[in-house]
């Protein structure tokens, strides 16, 4: 795995959001929007990005983001860059989880690396906020 983050995005939460109790678990869908500044990428996460968590009855936690960041790539070109990230975590929310994402890109540069190749995820909350972070693992 590379050791330098390929993304970082600094993550807002909306300060609402739906959560649901049922007999098989509880749903929480969360929206959020927030920022991204690194050489592959600069610009934003769209607002209406939103994570889905469900707990399953054993307690298990299961993330699935869905979210597209607007901006421009490394040559300064605009593009879009869609991610489906998803993860599992124990049922108390921990300052880490980790992650596999999916990415789309309308970016000429940038869809050869990220159309191609396998990456892990990392969500870490820190003093100024929650960071999502996207490493390459290695290449298909």
């Amino acid at each position: 795995m590379n050791k330098e983050a390929l993304l970082e995005i600094h993550v807002d939460i909306a300060e609402r959001g739906l959560k649901m109790q049922t007999e098989l678990g509880e749903v929480s869908m969360i929206p959020f929007s927030g920022t991204v500044d690194c050489k592959l990428f600069k610009g934003i996460v769209e607002p209406w990005g939103v994570d889905t968590q469900r707990v399953d009855p054993t307690g298990m936690r299961h993330l699935s983001a869905r979210y597209v960041l607007s901006g421009k790539d490394e040559a300064g070109q605009d593009c879009h860059i869609y991610i489906e990230n998803n993860g599992i975590m124990a049922d108390e929310p921990s300052l880490q989880f980790k992650t596999v994402p999916t990415f789309l890109t309308d970016s000429k540069l940038l869809a050869p690396l990220l159309h191609s190749n396998r990456f892990i995820g990392t969500g870490t909350v820190e003093k100024d906020g929650l960071w999502i972070r996207f490493y390459q693992i290695d290449q298909y």
